[in-house]
């Protein structure tokens, strides 16, 4: 079933995003050699604690932590550790805040100290496409729509869409459907609607875009050890320009 929400719900998912965003902008200045990515989860648990949220991942089919912190070859649901971040890594923060019911999903892929311009240009045409195929995601396209943005642009750039994990629909559980591919063909699939709520969360890999899983059962990486890189939103679908609720370059109103 899909749920198409109410401007009561949206208004909620909002207020969950915009403690998410202000998490994101807090780790963003964390993020530097030597700390480690269980530093990262620590910070992330206390500061959503503090503000009356909690991470709604935690626990979801037993995953035990509040993020997943994915380095280098690491696709997505790596495992927070203790070895510290080195000087060129990249590493994707992921995360979905629960506040008050309210859902917001986002990754987001940071550099650690100097990367080398390879993992700059992954980095940037993975954003990129995040946004291209944002802008197709309104009322009455087709989801198609979004993968066929996103797969052409990066293939163009040189880079390999991921297949095997995709976005989906959120609220009020944390994974629902539609799910969203980041491939496929334009004008094919379900049709979008106003007032849905999906996640669009393209991974980029330098590589193939095929992918093994860890022993641990949740983290996925790299075939070939090439880097993978991911940015995420949550938006909201309406009959014009979609909704980005987690969108970072805007101010962040007083938490309540």
């Amino acid at each position: 079933m899909i749920t198409r929400k109410s401007k009561r719900e949206i208004a909620q998912m909002q207020k969950a995003a915009d403690l998410l965003v202000l998490t994101h902008k807090e780790i963003a200045k964390m993020i530097k050699p030597g700390i480690t990515t269980m530093e990262i989860e620590q910070f992330v648990a206390d500061f959503l604690k503090k503000h009356g949220a909690t991470a709604e991942q935690k626990g979801y089919q037993g995953y035990k932590y509040a993020t997943c912190a994915s380095i280098n070859d690491e696709i997505c649901h790596g495992f927070p550790r203790h070895e510290p971040l080195k000087d060129g890594d990249i590493v994707t923060i992921d995360m979905v805040v629960n506040l008050n019911g309210g859902l917001a999903d986002s990754a987001w892929t940071y550099a650690v100290g100097d990367v080398d311009e390879k993992g700059k240009r992954l980095m940037e045409v993975t954003k990129t496409s995040l946004y291209k195929g944002i802008e197709q995601a309104r009322h009455g396209n087709r989801l198609g729509d979004i993968g066929h943005a996103i797969q052409t642009y990066a293939e163009k750039e040189g880079f390999s869409v991921v297949r095997d994990f995709t976005g989906h629909g959120i609220g009020p559980t944390i994974h629902e459907n539609p799910y969203v591919p980041h491939y496929g063909e334009k004008g094919k699939g379900l049709r979008l609607k106003e007032g849905m709520t999906i996640t669009i969360e393209p991974m980029l890999n330098e590589g193939d875009w095929k992918s093994k899983m860890d022993a641990n059962g949740w983290t996925a990486r790299t075939i070939d050890k090439g880097r993978s890189a991911q940015y995420e939103h949550t938006i909201v679908i309406t009959k014009g320009d979609p909704i980005i609720l987690t969108e970072q370059d805007r101010d962040i109103p007083p938490l309540d």
